[in-house]
């Protein structure tokens, strides 16, 4: 997770359910330094560090051992640091790690782009999987639709017109054949003035 989210007190309840975080580090957290770990200054890993949190409520909130990376990405130019629970795996695969998020990311905007979800039915945790499933399900049967049947257009406008013929007795075929693209430009004369005055 980003730094945006860092909240030591949540940090540590995963830790204690016997799971591992990838989180970058805010710049002015304070820690003390209980072991440096040896590197490999070419591979961009600056220190590997152990810690422990120094500030009062985070040192409350997260009173465990805390592993602290410094990364150089050469690719973007920036220093990141990181902080995890996991002190087993080596610090690139920690920094792979916070670097596969964005894949997270792209996944979510996806979802929003393109299943077409504009508000849940319901709020808890069932309700919210089950229609991101209905839709995900939908999404890929007509995509599978459009590979059998060979159809040339992009999947969005082959969902549009499956959109608007939802319940018409055609074969889809015969739908896409007689679908008109152009757009219907209404003259302005035929127009009703809302302002006769």
């Amino acid at each position: 997770m980003d730094r945006g989210y860092v909240d030591f007190a949540r940090l540590y309840t995963l830790h204690l359910s016997n799971s591992f975080f990838v989180t970058r580090a805010k710049s002015n957290m304070g820690f003390k330094r209980i072991y440096s770990n040896p590197v490999d200054r070419a591979t961009g890993v600056v220190c590997d560090r152990i810690i422990s949190l120094s500030g009062y409520h985070p040192s409350k909130d997260y009173p465990d051992k805390l592993r602290r990376i410094e990364y150089y990405d050469f690719q973007r130019g920036k220093h990141l640091t990181f902080l995890t629970n996991n002190f087993r795996l080596q610090t690139l695969l920690i920094a792979k790690i916070f670097k596969n998020r964005w894949q997270i990311e792209l996944l979510y905007k996806w979802i929003k782009q393109h299943l077409r979800i504009k508000s849940f039915y319901g709020t808890n945790q069932n309700a919210v999987k089950t229609q991101i499933w209905i839709a995900l399900s939908v999404y890929l049967l007509v995509a599978i639709v459009k590979k059998r049947l060979n159809i040339s257009l992009s999947l969005y406008n082959f969902r549009q017109i499956l959109s608007i013929s939802i319940f018409e007795k055609s074969p889809i075929l015969g739908l896409i054949n007689n679908a008109d693209y152009s757009s219907k430009i209404i003259a302005p004369d035929s127009q009703l003035n809302l302002f006769n005055l």
